[in-house]
């Protein structure tokens, strides 16, 4: 297992994606809680004026590098990713070959989305154990019945579609209070790739680091999210490596 890497403070685990998968699998299998984490540039800027945040990405158990800008900056400060491991491809990797021993809870994205990617998941995998799906939100008046209905069905592993970093913020509150959840993933915009509610970029533009300028002619209104992941974050990387030497584990 390879050391993590840090960018403006926050620990990247350094994976390919079939070694994410086989990682997961093996918290599935153990005793124990763990929180993944799918951090991408503009998560990173984030987590720079959200200690919350930051204090969940340096406590959760794996932290997927999920934007090619990682990798970028990871050379620039003289470390090394492999490559980019996106959310949406773990889990489907994941829960190809996931038995029905492990079963599985839905949770987050608009109402009806997290149902429609359950079905596209169990065309993918007959065996796959999805015990429930529920939209509810991250707000803290709504906890207390979400976490009432995940416990009745005992998942093992819980996938959280509320975005970051409110869907990680709310993974590092409440998963103690899950006592069957082994594994609880943060993955953004995965239900709705799943579902085809939401289009991800060709994958050439993918390949090359341009999914932001996909993410730009489809999503006008994500102008400033993706200024933080294209101009902010390499600015940050640059003033922090040059005020604050990265730090090894």
């Amino acid at each position: 297992m390879s050391p993590r890497i840090f960018l403006l403070g926050a620990p990247i685990d350094p994976v390919v994606e079939m070694e994410a998968v086989e990682r997961i699998y093996t918290m599935l299998r153990s005793p124990g809680q763990y929180h993944v984490m799918t951090p991408n540039s503009e998560m990173l800027v984030e987590a720079c004026r959200n200690e919350s945040f930051l204090n969940a990405l340096l406590g959760s158990a794996l932290n997927l590098p999920d934007s090619i800008g990682l990798k970028w900056m990871a050379h620039f400060t003289r470390q090394s990713l492999p490559e980019r491991v996106t959310g949406v491809d773990t889990v489907t990797a994941l829960v190809k070959e996931l038995p029905a021993e492990h079963a599985v809870f839905l949770l987050g994205a608009a109402e009806g989305v997290a149902q429609r990617a359950k079905e596209v998941l169990e065309k993918m995998n007959p065996h796959l154990k999805i015990v429930g799906t529920y939209a509810g939100s991250p707000a803290e008046e709504d906890a207390r019945a979400i976490i009432d209905l995940i416990r009745q069905v005992q998942p093992h592993l819980l996938l959280v579609a509320y975005g970051a970093p409110k869907q990680d913020l709310w993974i590092a509150r409440y998963l103690k209070e899950l006592p069957s959840v082994r594994v609880a993933m943060g993955v953004g915009g995965t239900f709705d790739f799943l579902a085809g509610t939401a289009l991800r970029a060709p994958r050439w533009m993918r390949f090359v680091g341009l999914e932001w300028f996909w993410r730009v002619l489809r999503e006008p209104r994500r102008i400033k999210r993706i200024w933080n992941a294209v101009v902010v974050f390499p600015l940050l990387v640059v003033w922090y490596g040059r005020n604050a030497p990265q730090r090894k584990e």
